[in-house]
């Protein structure tokens, strides 16, 4: 058997060293998304029950939403919704046959990033001013 180095190879690609391309990271977000928006919707249906269920159980409920934990929950399930609604336009775009050149695919899944920030933004405004 020929002697060989087995210790030397270079390895393969991790994703340390690979960039994952923004289409890819696009889509992943989409999914976590989807299923971070959970964490927002339970806090909102908590303080509605508890608005109904006494005023000791609405205390509580409403402490939470208004701490900054809850903001955060909250700020962070608004930038997930539009960004889930975003990924799901681009998706009716994709089925129809539109935006599948890897250029444009580029340029959708940016769009579909900055655009959620600015319309996070823009409902923070809506809301708080």
């Amino acid at each position: 058997m020929a002697d060989v180095n087995r210790g030397n190879r270079p390895l393969s690609p991790h994703l340390q060293v690979y960039r994952l391309p923004i289409m890819a990271v696009t889509s992943i977000l989409t999914r976590v998304t989807g299923h971070a928006l959970v964490a927002g919707i339970l806090l909102l249906v908590w303080w509605l029950v508890a608005a109904i269920s006494g005023e000791g159980a609405f205390a509580v409920a409403n402490w939470v939403m208004t701490s900054w934990l809850g903001f955060l929950i909250m700020l962070g399930s608004v930038w997930a919704l539009w960004y889930h609604t975003l990924a799901g336009i681009r998706h009716l775009f994709y089925d129809a046959g539109h935006l599948l050149e890897l250029d444009m695919a580029r340029k959708a899944s940016w769009a579909i990033v900055i655009g959620s920030g600015v319309l996070t933004l823009l409902t923070l405004l809506i809301f708080f001013i």
